[in-house]
């Protein structure tokens, strides 16, 4: 039986990941220690005492936030925008996996990061081993 709790087997990658990319975002340059800091103990604290409900309400507020810097040119946000995309969407697609309504819940939001990120580079045929 799996318990309640499986949505915290998706969390390490989002906990190393988003502090900065969020502070930078939140600040809209390069975050301050304290704002990294900040936004990490943020994050520990849903985690370890939070519900996985509050856990993807915060997810949804960055991505939220990912939308609101949609037209900045600043590169620290850019960067900063295109890896929080990629954590939460990638988090979001494991959610599939999982028993719940998790998946569910963050369907709109998985749409929306599909939508925000870039599309792949199409890359020439390999022409090796071909006469």
């Amino acid at each position: 039986m799996v318990k309640r709790g499986s949505w915290l087997s998706l969390t390490p990658e989002p906990e190393r990941e988003l502090p900065e990319a969020v502070a930078a975002l939140r600040c809209g340059g390069h975050p301050s220690r304290a704002a990294v800091d900040s936004e990490s103990a943020r994050i520990e604290r849903l985690v370890l005492r939070g519900s996985e409900r509050a856990w993807l309400r915060y997810l949804h507020g960055v991505v939220e936030l990912i939308d609101s810097r949609a037209a900045a040119e600043e590169p620290a946000v850019v960067g900063a925008r295109r890896r929080a995309t990629q954590v939460i969407a990638n988090h979001h697609n494991l959610l599939l996996a999982l028993p719940g309504s998790g998946a569910q819940r963050t369907s709109h939001d998985r749409a929306r990061l599909a939508a925000a990120q870039p599309a792949p580079v199409s890359q020439p045929p390999d022409d090796r081993g071909r006469r």
